[in-house]
């Protein structure tokens, strides 16, 4: 699924939100559960200087790819306006090696990205109700391979996390949502056996679509 997909997915969202009724809405309220479910683009926008592990430059720079997932989300409503969120998904990206001749492959790796996140919510007793929030997260590499003979070595670590995002009620107990987060992660990664070492930057955005359950 591309990002292209996902925007067409919201915009769908977003139509069939317009035309429901909104009777028998549940609202949000303090104690009150919400289940999530997206299809969530994880879109990385740093590009970092690969060096040798002595620090000088060799002229490539490391770049990772964006995928495209399902994620589940759970809010719980702390009082009518604040709640805390909890958003689990896992991603797959290849990290490459760039340079004005050179696009290659060092590493294909999963991320377990887990994001919790303090929200303010915005008219909560509203068919529309915004919200905000911020949090922190943390980044978890975990199998994939390594590309093209390197022999990559990713650190885990946490990083903070911004949030947008929108609920349409619908009817009942079901609502539409969109949300974006920008998390700001950097990390160290470094092969021995090439010697190189470079920082990652993923800093992603977090875009999602989805539908969500009032408990």
């Amino acid at each position: 699924m591309t990002i292209r997909n996902i925007a067409a997915l919201g915009a769908a969202f977003l139509a069939v939100a317009g035309v429901a009724q909104a009777q028998d809405v549940t609202p949000k309220a303090k104690g009150l559960i919400v289940l999530n479910v997206r299809a969530t683009a994880v879109v990385p926008s740093g590009s970092d200087p690969i060096t040798t592990l002595a620090g000088a430059s060799t002229g490539l720079r490391a770049k990772a790819n964006y995928d495209a997932v399902p994620t589940v989300g759970l809010t719980y409503f702390l009082s009518d306006h604040v709640a805390v969120e909890a958003i689990a998904g896992t991603t797959k990206h290849t990290v490459k090696a760039k340079g004005p001749a050179t696009n290659v492959a060092v590493k294909d790796t999963w991320v377990l990205p887990p994001v919790v996140t303090l929200q303010y919510h915005f008219a909560p007793q509203a068919q529309v109700s915004p919200y905000i929030g911020a949090g922190v997260n943390y980044m978890l590499f975990y199998g994939g391979d390594n590309k093209n003979g390197f022999n990559l070595k990713i650190d885990d670590g946490f990083g903070a996390a911004l949030q947008a995002g929108v609920d349409v009620a619908t009817t009942g107990r079901w609502t539409v949502n969109l949300d974006a987060k920008k998390v700001f992660f950097e990390t160290d990664a470094r092969d021995r056996a090439r010697g190189i070492k470079t920082k990652v930057t993923l800093n992603p955005w977090v875009l999602s679509g989805g539908v969500g359950y009032r408990f």
